[in-house]
This record gives structure tokens, sequence and C-alpha cells, in this order.
């Protein structure tokens, strides 16, 4: 099962910039044309499925705008290895 991530972005922050777009390897994120902030930009926006919640859109982002999550996988604990199993 892929690693599933997300994206909430402050449109209070978010100026339109586009570095979150250009860093993004999976190539999800892309501004918003048909939104504007309340200062007047574009803010960017998770365009399709496939984030990884890598959060090097976060990094990159010079105003903080973003919030990054990844979902967590429930996994059971099973020992890959024993001291004194043997007899």
């Amino acid at each position: 099962m892929p690693i599933k991530g997300w994206i909430e972005v402050n449109d209070l922050y978010c100026k339109g910039c586009e570095l979150c777009v250009s860093a993004c390897p999976q190539q999800v994120l892309a501004i918003d044309m048909q939104r504007f902030t309340s200062k007047g930009y574009h803010p960017v926006q998770l365009s399709q499925e496939g984030c990884t919640g890598c959060a090097i859109c976060a990094l990159v982002c010079p105003e903080a705008a973003l919030t990054v999550f990844r979902e967590t996988l429930q996994r059971s604990a099973q020992p890959i290895f024993t001291a004194g199993g043997g007899a």
C-alpha cells in the first residue's frame, strides 16, 4: 500500500510563488487559478492524488504556508529474532 499524504494551505500566507509546485517530486501541486486569497493571490492546492507527505513543499515555502500530513500505517509487531529461542 503506498503512503498517503496531504497538505493544508494557510491562505493568509500563501502568495502563489510556485516554489512548492516546482519542488514537489510527485508533481501533485498546482496553483488554484479559480480562487484568490484575501490578499489577492492564487493559492496552491493539491491537484491530484499521489502525495506521499514528504514535506519538501513545506521546506521550500518561504512563507511557511503549508502544513503536511502523512497517513500512518497500523502494523502488527512481529519479532524478527528471539534470543535464546533454540533448544
